[in-house]
């Protein structure tokens, strides 16, 4: 197993016992004080639960070699467990507008809030410390699945403060239609990340543009930019978990040899690899040069050189997806 998977199967495993332990404490709070705010934390910690849960699966299964069955592996079910994780978080919103709505028209009378507010508090911190660590280990080892996990107990913690808010203002005020305001409340902003995470995950698993990681692959093309690539075209990157799939189309003198296309590709595939933590796949198609790429070619020496060098290409996330060579425009004067 290698140091990434390691990471992710520690900390999805700290998520979930952590969820199971903070779910137990959640209710203990709420049937101390009978609070719907805090029943509506105690609801989310439920959908944390099977969340992460289905997150640890996830990353188990992501991490098994490619087959017959799934030639470029398994990697996308990280996508499919943030989606699952978003839906789940997006019930829970509706289960707490509905809870929201009985408690503001049948109150029940709040007791020991002080212990409740206690209780929610521990796990406010809780929650705080693993989701940043989690998103952190998901950065590091672009894990979808350990992100979103990590976001949702980050969420969850911005929702146990504002619960605590409002138990301390109904034990100053007496007002026990703050308990049901702050469920509402609390209700949209689940709702709203439950939204948010189902689109990131269907936008993945559509192989919408990841505009970072296509900026990441064109720094490293420009930065190691050998003066034989005359020119790339048609890039496209797409994800599978932590895994990456590239392909493209690389422009190389049309008189080489087969073999010194093939070690110019693996060169250029190298690069590529060595820019990437997680396994890369690059699929490479070595076009001819035309004698209207002269302008900005820079291979020293060619013989078959059509016109003079004008200026370089500049290669960026706009042109290196579109499907046609880089021609340079002649100058007026030169025509």
């Amino acid at each position: 197993m290698s140091v990434s998977q390691q990471t992710k199967y520690r900390w999805m495993g700290i998520s979930l016992g952590l969820s199971i332990v903070l779910l137990i404490v959640k209710f203990t709070a709420y049937f101390v004080t009978y609070s719907t705010a805090i029943l509506s934390d105690a609801v989310e910690s439920i959908v944390n639960v099977i969340a992460s849960g289905f997150a640890f699966y996830s990353i188990y299964l992501a991490g098994q070699p490619r087959d017959q069955n799934h030639p470029y592996g398994h990697g996308k079910v990280e996508f499919l467990s943030s989606g699952f994780e978003g839906a789940m978080i997006l019930s829970a919103g509706l289960v707490i507008v509905w809870q929201a709505i009985l408690s503001f028209f049948e109150p029940k009378v709040l007791s020991n809030l002080d212990l409740g507010f206690g209780l929610i508090g521990i796990t406010a911190l809780a929650n705080a410390f693993v989701g940043w660590m989690l998103v952190r280990a998901g950065r590091q080892t672009d894990s979808l699945a350990l992100i979103a996990d990590g976001r949702h107990l980050l969420t969850d913690t911005i929702s146990s403060i504002v619960v605590m808010a409002g138990v301390a203002l109904v034990a100053l005020t007496g007002k026990h239609w703050i308990d049901s305001a702050l469920s509402m409340l609390l209700s949209l902003v689940i709702i709203y990340n439950g939204f948010q995470l189902i689109r990131q995950s269907v936008a993945r698993l559509m192989d919408e543009t990841d505009t970072p990681t296509l900026a990441r692959v064109v720094a490293l093309l420009n930065n190691h930019k050998d003066k034989n690539w005359i020119d790339v075209h048609n890039l496209r990157v797409q994800k599978y978990g932590a895994d990456l799939h590239i392909d493209c189309h690389l422009t190389l003198p049309h008189y080489w040899e087969l073999n010194k296309v093939h070690d110019e590709v693996h060169h250029f595939e190298d690069i590529l690899k060595e820019g990437f933590p997680a396994e890369v796949e690059i699929f490479v198609h070595a076009d001819p040069c035309e004698k209207e790429c002269c302008h900005y070619c820079r291979v020293s020496n060619c013989a078959v050189r059509a016109s003079a060098f004008m200026n370089d290409v500049a290669w960026t996330s706009e042109n290196l997806p579109l499907n046609q060579k880089h021609f340079v425009p002649l100058e007026p004067s030169s025509l």
